[in-house]
């Protein structure tokens, strides 16, 4: 089985990562796709970021029951910070037949130099790369197993988002429908 891990914060999660996963499941070769919540990613600061399992629980309630998409909370359970090699690492270990794809925007790559270990990520993963506004893959254009897939190009932030419901502008239409309704329910980014 091929599944493509798409790490993130999804602080909250939006229509645009929603059409990013829809694209990697529809046109590209992979079977499934897993939402990897990251407690904290170590590059970013924490300031604004709501708990861990409240993010998992607006991931789960937009991927519904679509049963190619599913939400992985192993950094919950992983020591902390988390690094995406230790995630790889425990996740094909206890996954040996299946493939793990790494889906990231293009913007990554500005400082993937700065991952722990990631000349032996980029040696094991495939890495399928979706386009981000103002960012090109650089010097990794060359390498086999990274993949420009050409997925839509959505100029929007959860940063935006959080701003957005800070100040109550009505931004229904950025969201999941479930993740909206949850967000005005739990009176959450306040």
């Amino acid at each position: 089985m091929k599944v493509g891990l798409y790490f993130g914060s999804f602080n909250p999660i939006h229509i645009g990562h929603f059409a990013i996963a829809n694209y990697m499941i529809e046109f590209s070769d992979l079977d499934e796709l897993w939402f990897v919540i990251s407690p904290h990613n170590p590059l970013k600061k924490k300031n604004s970021l709501l708990n861990e399992y409240d993010r998992l629980k607006l991931v789960e309630l937009a991927i519904g029951d679509n049963n190619k998409i599913k939400a992985c909370d192993i950094e919950f359970r992983l020591p902390k910070p988390s690094f995406t090699i230790d995630t790889l690492t425990y996740l094909s270990e206890r996954n040996p037949t299946y493939s793990f794809v790494l889906i990231a925007g293009t913007d990554n790559f500005q400082s993937f130099h700065k991952w722990k270990n990631y000349e032996e990520i980029l040696k094991h993963y495939e890495f399928y790369i979706y386009p981000r506004p103002g960012s090109d893959l650089g010097d990794y254009k060359s390498y086999e197993n990274i993949k420009l897939i050409n997925a839509p190009l959505m100029e929007i932030s959860s940063s935006f988002i959080r701003e957005s419901i800070k100040n109550n502008h009505d931004i229904r239409y950025f969201l999941p429908n479930e993740v909206y309704d949850y967000i005005l329910k739990m009176n959450l980014y306040k």
